[in-house]
């Protein structure tokens, strides 16, 4: 009995040991084959972090380029950027966090389609920007849109009873025209915005203000004119964007891996269920989310101030 009792607790004992090293392998042939797609990799290499559509806070995009900068097998950073802007906030916490990465690595922006407002904001928080001839970059500024439905009310018989505080509490209002008092609130706070804007660009492109302000007046420039106005510092991709880490110090033969994001952004998913709702509701095709998406449905929901363009 007492053998039996020994021989199977040695059974047990090494099935255990034989399940890790199974697991252990299992785990190293993951990341041996499929290292990039989770997001990092074991050896050293330029990290390339996508930054795509809507500008929104991305809690998810902060952490990971937090990773990034405190990742030892990371050596340069290059940001893909092709988006036409969003909320001001989102692209100032983006700034930010770009920032304290090219503290401690070298980063290049690389421009694709469009790099516009809160998009070209981000763009600028790299060491330097490179951008397709055709790319568009560009639309430097801020803007608050709200509809005005008064007109619309009145049609329908409805009206708007409120009790406030102060004349100014919750203006402007899309109940009733904007009077002479809320436009001026609402473009001092336009302002104040509008002038931290270009003094980052001012800063980040090494120009005086006077020559920011010259570009900041909501103008849209391909790749090519912002080489020639110096937005942009050089035409071409991502072999060009490599080449530029090289004079960084960074080996031009390192592997480019993309940093991707291993969450799901509810936000995107709420944005694409909001498309598919608008399309079925106008009677449109199944593929038609995806257009209605692309045209941006998601900038309805955008918050706040926003730095964004669009045709």
């Amino acid at each position: 009995m007492i053998d039996r009792r020994r021989l199977r607790r040695k059974l047990t004992f090494w099935r255990v040991v034989a399940i890790g090293i199974v697991a252990l392998g299992v785990i190293a042939l993951s990341t041996w084959f499929y290292g990039d797609d989770f997001g990092g990799s074991t050896v050293d290499h330029i990290a390339k972090v996508k930054i795509e559509g809507t500008i929104t806070e991305d809690e998810e995009l902060i952490k990971r380029l937090e990773t990034i900068r405190l990742s030892s097998k990371v050596k340069g950073v290059i940001l893909s950027i092709d988006s036409p802007g969003g909320t001001t906030v989102g692209g100032e916490s983006i700034y930010e966090e770009v920032r304290k990465l090219a503290a401690d690595k070298p980063v290049v922006a690389e421009v694709g389609t469009l790099a516009a407002s809160a998009g070209y904001m981000i763009a600028s928080a790299a060491d330097h920007i490179v951008a397709r001839k055709t790319s568009i970059a560009g639309s430097i500024g801020v803007l608050i849109q709200y509809p005005d439905v008064s007109g619309l009310m009145d049609k329908l018989g409805v009206k708007l009873e409120e009790v406030k505080s102060s004349p100014l509490k919750a203006a402007p209002s899309p109940f009733k025209p904007t009077n002479d008092d809320e436009r001026a609130m609402v473009r001092k706070l336009i302002l104040d915005s509008y002038n931290w804007f270009v003094d980052i660009v001012a800063e980040r492109r090494k120009m005086s203000r006077e020559q920011a302000l010259v570009l900041a007046d909501g103008s849209i420039f391909t790749g090519r004119q912002g080489v020639a106005n110096g937005l942009i510092d050089a035409v071409g991709g991502e072999t060009v964007a490599v080449d530029w880490l090289a004079t960084k110090g960074v080996d031009a033969k390192l592997k480019v891996v993309e940093w991707k994001d291993t969450e799901r952004r509810s936000g995107f998913l709420f944005s694409k269920a909001m498309a598919q709702t608008i399309g079925s509701a106008l009677g449109l095709p199944a593929y038609s989310s995806d257009v209605i998406h692309e045209l941006g449905a998601d900038r309805l929901f955008l918050d706040g101030l926003v730095s964004v363009w669009h045709p």
